[in-house]
C-alpha cells in the first residue's frame, strides 16, 4: 500500500484524477512543470509509466498504468503552458502514447544554453543555482513496477519541483540579452521535429549505423540477426540491447560474410541458441534475389568553391558562437552549413528565422 509520501502525491484513479483538474487552474496562462518516465530500460515495448505534475502548489505523479483514460489530462494539458527540460523525449513519448503533442511547451534545457550554460542537465542547475544535490539513485529504476517506493517518488518529484523557478530566471537572463524569441522559435521548432520525425520503419529498422560497410550478404545475415534479436527480446520482454547489442550483430554480419561463423555467449538457454543458429542457417539459404542491397551512394561532385565558403562560414558562425558565449552549433550545426553552401536556396529549409539573421544569410 501506498506509504504517506505516495498518497500525499500519487494519482492512480480515475476520481483522484477528476479531483486534481478540478483542483488546478487552466487556461492559456496557467503555467505548469512536466516530466515523464517510460521502462525503456526494462521491457521489450517501451511505455509511458509516470507523469509528473507541478502546478502552483500541488506536485504530483499521475500513474498511466492504473488510470485507463487520461484523455482529460490531456485536454488539460492543451489548455495551458507546458515547461519541461530536455523535452524531446517527454513530447516523443506523449505522441506515442497520446497521438498528440501540447501546443505550448516549453524547454528549460533550450533556455538554459542560449544563456550561454555551457552544463545544461537539470541536477547541475538546480545544484549550480540553488544548491540543492539531486539523487540519482532512481535514475535507472524500473519504472514499471508497481508499488513505487518513497525514493523513487522522491526523485521523480524532483524532476519537476525546481523547473519553473529555472525557467523563470532563464527567461529574465533571454529579456536582457534580447534572445527571448529566438528561445520561443527554438522550442516551436523542436515540437514540430517531433511531428515530424517519421515512425519506425521495420523494413528499415535493421540497417543499423556502421552497416553501411556490409555487402549485401552481409546485409542478409545482419536483417536476419536484428529479427532474431527483436523476436528474443519480444519474447523475454526485455529491450532488445539486453539480448545482444548493435556491435554484436554487426560483428557476426561481418564473420559470416566473410566465411567465419557466429556464436552466441553460452549464458544464454539452449532454445534461444537453437533459434539464433536457425536464423542464421536460414539467411545462409536464403536466395541471392532476397538478399537486401546496399542504398545507393550519392556521390557529390566536388565543388572547390563551395567548400571554401564552407570554412568561412564555419569560421565564422564559430567566432559569433564565441561574441555570444553559446555554442557555435546552436547557431547552425556542421551539416546544415554544408549543405547551405552547396545549395544556397535552402536556407530557410535549414535554419530557424535567428539563426539566419545571425549568420546574416
Amino acid at each position: 500500500m501506498p506509504d504517506s509520501l505516495l498518497s500525499k502525491s500519487y494519482i492512480a484513479t480515475p476520481e483522484a484524477l477528476a479531483a486534481l483538474l478540478s483542483r488546478i487552474p487552466s487556461g492559456p496562462g496557467v503555467r505548469c512543470a512536466i516530466d515523464t518516465e517510460a521502462d525503456s530500460l526494462h521491457s521489450y515495448k517501451e511505455k509511458l509509466c509516470l507523469i509528473q505534475l507541478a502546478c502552483g502548489e500541488e506536485k504530483v505523479i499521475i500513474d498511466p498504468l492504473s488510470i485507463p483514460d487520461l484523455s482529460p489530462l490531456v485536454q488539460w494539458l492543451q489548455e495551458v503552458e507546458i515547461w519541461m527540460h530536455g523535452a524531446d523525449f517527454d513530447m516523443t513519448l506523449m505522441r506515442r502514447t497520446f497521438d498528440v503533442i501540447p501546443e505550448r511547451i516549453f524547454d528549460t534545457q533550450a533556455a538554459a544554453r542560449l544563456c550561454g550554460e555551457k552544463q545544461f542537465g537539470l541536477a547541475h542547475l538546480v545544484e549550480s543555482n540553488f544548491g540543492v544535490v539531486l539523487s540519482k539513485a532512481s535514475q535507472r529504476a524500473d519504472w514499471g513496477k508497481r508499488p513505487l517506493t518513497d525514493k523513487m517518488i522522491e526523485y521523480a518529484l524532483n524532476d519537476v519541483h525546481f523547473i519553473l523557478e529555472l525557467a523563470d530566471r532563464f527567461v529574465a537572463t533571454l529579456r536582457q540579452l534580447g534572445r527571448e524569441e529566438w528561445f520561443l522559435e527554438t522550442c516551436r521548432d523542436a515540437r514540430e521535429t517531433v511531428l515530424r520525425r517519421p515512425l519506425a520503419d521495420p523494413d528499415q529498422q535493421w540497417r543499423l549505423s556502421g552497416s553501411g560497410k556490409l555487402r549485401s550478404c552481409g546485409l542478409n545475415y545482419l536483417r536476419a540477426l536484428w529479427h532474431w534479436r527483436d523476436a528474443e527480446a519480444q519474447r523475454l520482454d526485455r529491450p532488445p540491447f539486453k539480448v545482444a547489442g548493435n556491435v554484436d550483430l554487426l560483428s557476426w554480419a561481418e564473420a559470416l560474410e566473410s566465411g567465419g561463423n557466429a556464436e552466441l555467449n553460452s549464458r544464454f538457454p539452449p532454445p534461444i541458441h537453437r533459434r539464433f543458429h536457425k536464423a542464421v542457417r536460414d539467411a545462409r539459404e536464403a536466395e541471392h534475389a532476397t538478399w537486401p542491397q546496399r542504398p545507393p551512394r550519392v556521390r557529390q561532385d566536388r565543388n572547390p568553391e563551395a567548400e571554401k565558403q564552407f570554412e568561412a562560414l564555419k569560421e565564422k558562425r564559430d567566432h559569433l558562437g564565441r561574441q555570444l558565449d553559446i555554442d557555435p552549433s546552436l547557431i547552425g550545426s556542421r551539416a546544415s552549413l554544408e549543405a547551405i553552401c552547396f545549395e544556397p536556396s535552402r536556407a530557410e529549409e535549414l535554419f530557424l528565422d535567428w539563426q539566419r539573421q545571425v549568420l546574416s544569410l
